[in-house]
C-alpha cells in the first residue's frame, strides 16, 4: 500500500552508522579482488567517477583492466535492450573472457540493472552461477538513494517526495518487455523465475538485523547462505548498505562467496566512494550541444514536456509511428536541421514521438526498440560538427549512441551533472574525443530535471535561444 516515506522511516530502528565507512576503506586499502560490473544498461555508472566503462569485452582488454590500479571496471553489456535468451548467451561468453583475462587472479562480479526491478532476472544470473560459481548465495539489493528507491520488510518501494509507492504499482511495473506484479521481492522472485525459486526459499536481511549494534549478526546471517540460495537486502539509507557491506566482506575473508544483483547504489558503497563529486562543464563552448531523448517511461515524457515548455531549444521530433511504416524520409531531414543548428552554435533537443509502439510480443517490443534506437544512433553519426556535449535520455538510448554513434570503446566516469545523473569522457578512439557524454537515466530526477542539467551547459535563460 502507498505510504508516507516519513511515518515508513520513524516506524525503523534508528540508523546505526558507525564507523562503517572507515572499515570498508581499511579493507580496500589492505586489498580486495577487482569488482567486475556487468551494467545491462550505461545508467550504472551514476554513483562512481574516476571508474572506467568498456563496450567491448576482449581478452585483450579485459587483460588490461585486471593489470591496472582501478578498484573497478565496468562492463556495458545493454542486455535490457536485448532477448532473454540473447541476454544470457552474451553473460556467458563476457564470464568466460573474464575468468581466461583474469589469469587467476580473483574477482568480484555485480550483475547492475534496474532499481525499478527492469531487466533479465534470473536469467543473468542464472548463467554467472553456472560460469563463475559456486557461489553462497545471490544477494538482491536493488536500493538506490538518489533515485528513491527502498526495501522495507522485503517490499520494494519508489519515492516521489514523500510519497512511497510498492514498486508494482508504478508505471515502471507496466513495461512493455519487463512487467511484473509483485513488490514484495521474494514473491517477485517467484514470479520472474516462473515458479522454479519458491518465495519460501528465499532469504531476507531485514533491516532490524542490519540496525543492530554488531555487524557479526549480519555476517552470521550472511554464512547461513548456501548453495546459491536468493537473498533480498533491505535497505532505507546509505548506511544500511555501509553495514551490509562490511559483513560481507567479513563473511568473503571467511571464505564464503557471493553473487550480487544490484542497482547501482551497491558499487559505490562496495569501493568506498561515499561521495560523488559534481561534474562542471567548462565555461565556453564553440558549438551547440545535442539533447536526444529516446526513453519512453512517463518520467522522461514529464521531462521533455518541462524542457519543451521552456523554450530554451530548437526542437525537432522524429515521428516514430510513421519512421516504423516507411512514411517519413527516415532520419536525413533531421539530420540536416540539427546539423544546421550545431554548425550556427545553436543547441538542439531531438525527441521520439510520445505515442508507444507496441509489437505482439516481448521480442517485436524490443525489435522497435532496436529500430528507433538505430535511427537516433544515424542522426549521431551524421553530425558533422562536433556538439559541444551531448545529453542522451534514456538507458538503451544512451547506450547505443556511445557505443554506435560514438564509436566508445572505453570511457572514464567524471562525476554527476545531477544526482543519479552521470557524465563520461569520451576516449581517443571515439568521433569526438574528449566529448562530455551525459548518460540520462529514464526513471531519475524530478520533471525539471531536464531543463536543469540543460542549464548546467546552457548558463541563464536569457542567455539561450
Amino acid at each position: 500500500m502507498r505510504m508516507k516515506k516519513r511515518q515508513l522511516f520513524e516506524s525503523l530502528p534508528p540508523v546505526n552508522p558507525g564507523t562503517i565507512s572507515s572499515a570498508i576503506q581499511s579493507a580496500l586499502e589492505a586489498g580486495l579482488p577487482k569488482l567486475v560490473v556487468l551494467d545491462d544498461d550505461p545508467t550504472g555508472t551514476q554513483t562512481v567517477c574516476g571508474i572506467p566503462v568498456l563496450t567491448e569485452w576482449t581478452v585483450a582488454r579485459l587483460e588490461k583492466e585486471f593489470a591496472n590500479e582501478s578498484p573497478c571496471f565496468y562492463v556495458l553489456t545493454n542486455t535490457r535492450s536485448l532477448a532473454g535468451e540473447e541476454a544470457a548467451t552474451l553473460n556467458r561468453e563476457i564470464a568466460r573472457r573474464l575468468k581466461e583475462a583474469a589469469g587467476g587472479r580473483a574477482f568480484q562480479v555485480v550483475s547492475r540493472s534496474d532499481s525499478t526491478l527492469r531487466g533479465h532476472f534470473p536469467q543473468e544470473t542464472d548463467v554467472l552461477c553456472e560460469e563463475l560459481g559456486p557461489f553462497d548465495g545471490v544477494l538482491l539489493i536493488p536500493y538506490f538513494e538518489a533515485g528513491g528507491r527502498y526495501t522495507v520488510d522485503d517490499v520494494h518501494y519508489v519515492a516521489e517526495g514523500d510519497a512511497l509507492t510498492p514498486a508494482s504499482e508504478t508505471p515502471f511495473a507496466r513495461d512493455a518487455s519487463f512487467g511484473y506484479r509483485s513488490s514484495n521481492l521474494r514473491r517477485w522472485v517467484e514470479e520472474k523465475s516462473k515458479g522454479r525459486i519458491p518465495a519460501g526459499s528465499v532469504a531476507s536481511l531485514g533491516i532490524d538485523t542490519i540496525r543492530s549494534g554488531d555487524i557479526g549478526v549480519i555476517r552470521k546471517r550472511l554464512e547461513n547462505l548456501n548453495n546459491g540460495q536468493m537473498c533480498v537486502v533491505n535497505a532505507a539509507a546509505p548506511s544500511d548498505l555501509e553495514r551490509v557491506v562490511a559483513a560481507i566482506l567479513q563473511a568473503e575473508r571467511e571464505g564464503k562467496r557471493f553473487l550480487f544483483r544490484t542497482g547501482a547504489q551497491f558499487v559505490s558503497t562496495r569501493i568506498g566512494l561515499t561521495e560523488v563529486p559534481t561534474w562542471t562543464p567548462p565555461p565556453e563552448q564553440k558549438s551547440g550541444g545535442l539533447v536526444i531523448v529516446g526513453s519512453h517511461v512517463p518520467k522522461s515524457t514529464a521531462q521533455l514536456e518541462c524542457l519543451l515548455r521552456a523554450g530554451r531549444l530548437p526542437a525537432f521530433e522524429l515521428d516514430v509511428p510513421r519512421f516504423l511504416r516507411g512514411q517519413s524520409n527516415g532520419v536525413g531531414p533531421l539530420i540536416d536541421s540539427v546539423g544546421e543548428c550545431l554548425r550556427a552554435g545553436k543547441s538542439t533537443v531531438v525527441y521520439t514521438s510520445r505515442t508507444l509502439v507496441l509489437g505482439e510480443s516481448e521480442s517485436s517490443n524490443l525489435a522497435v526498440s532496436r529500430q528507433v534506437s538505430a535511427a537516433l544512433v544515424e542522426l549521431l553519426r551524421g553530425m558533422e560538427v562536433a556538439p559541444a556535449y551531448v545529453i542522451a535520455k534514456g538507458g538503451i538510448t544512451a547506450s547505443d549512441l556511445a557505443t554506435h554513434g560514438l564509436g566508445v570503446r572505453r570511457a572514464m566516469v567524471k562525476g554527476a551533472l545531477l544526482p543519479g545523473v552521470p557524465v563520461w569522457e569520451t576516449g581517443v578512439e571515439t568521433r569526438f574525443p574528449g566529448l562530455p557524454y551525459v548518460v540520462f537515466p529514464g526513471n531519475v530526477g524530478s520533471d525539471e530535471a531536464l531543463l536543469q542539467a540543460v542549464e548546467q551547459f546552457e548558463g541563464p535563460a536569457e542567455c539561450c535561444f
